[in-house]
């Protein structure tokens, strides 16, 4: 018998499109940090499929307004510096990590490859759900 290593309550959590991009993008971290170190190929597979939701469930909804109870959220006093040199847009890096995870299901690599493709999506699903919290607004006060 196989011991769980995957923290079961993250395997059960419910998301639905109704979600904003902020709880999926929490999801997608969740899912991530469970994924990447995760030894049991049934738990690799269903953490995969749950990013492959999640992120089938953002994709399509990436240059939606975003709406006015998230901007509080994503407002602050100073914008933190950029940190990466691959920049590419939040479409294209949704693109990647679904491209990934469904590779990542055809099991069809060995043991130290399957080990590097799963971290770098992990690494891209990190990227992406920061991205996607970020602030993105500077608050200023105006001159009374």
């Amino acid at each position: 018998m196989t011991t769980p290593t995957t923290d079961q309550d993250v395997l059960n959590q419910s998301f639905t499109a109704a979600a904003n991009f902020i709880e999926l993008a929490n999801h997608c971290d969740r899912f991530a940090e469970n994924l990447i170190d995760c030894d049991d190929t049934a738990e690799k597979l269903a953490l995969l499929g749950r990013i492959g939701a999640c992120l089938a469930l953002l994709r399509p909804t990436l240059n939606d307004p975003i709406p006015d109870h998230l901007i509080d959220c994503l407002t602050t006093k100073t914008l933190p510096a950029p940190q990466s040199h691959f920049e590419p847009d939040s479409e294209a890096l949704c693109d990647y990590c679904q491209t990934l995870a469904q590779v990542l299901c055809q099991q069809s690599f060995l043991p130290e490859t399957e080990k590097t493709l799963r971290g770098l999506l992990c690494e891209l699903v990190w990227m992406f759900a920061a991205d996607l919290k970020a602030p993105r607004w500077v608050s200023v006060k105006l001159p009374q």
